[in-house]
């Protein structure tokens, strides 16, 4: 029997949507405000989902506290209080959208989680725009 548990956490970031091959009017037509040189915010909700076997000594799919750990590492400390462009490393040559924020993310935590356990992340960088990723190619 799988079971998924999730986490939420938060971070605040800032980030310009845009395309440097592509002409000022270009980006401002595609991305519109989100392509504004001076960069703008969000206040991003994390979901970060855990599926699988419960383990029979601990009762757990996945101990919550590493989970907490493991976010407040490869997220918040990384993510908070940035300007995702400029400062952090992965967003130097990739758009931040959204969806290349999540994938990213993803990744970073995959690395950490037990391959056996599934890993889905959701997104909310507004709270009516959200995007999941859960590792399809």
């Amino acid at each position: 029997m799988k079971v998924t548990v999730s986490r939420k956490a938060h971070f605040n970031a800032a980030h310009r949507l845009y395309n440097s091959d592509w002409t000022d009017a270009r980006n401002a037509t595609v991305f519109g405000k989100c392509a504004n040189p001076n960069y703008h915010g969000h206040n991003y909700e994390l979901i970060v989902s855990v599926k699988g076997e419960i383990h029979p000594e601990t009762g757990f799919v996945m101990d919550m506290k590493i989970l907490k750990y493991l976010i407040e590492k490869e997220v918040e400390e990384q993510f908070d209080h940035k300007n995702l462009n400029e400062e952090v490393a992965e967003f130097k040559t990739l758009n931040p959208t959204a969806e290349n924020i999540v994938v990213v993310i993803w990744n970073k935590l995959r690395a950490e989680i037990d391959n056996k356990l599934e890993l889905s992340i959701t997104l909310y960088e507004t709270p009516r725009n959200f995007v999941t990723y859960s590792g399809e190619v």
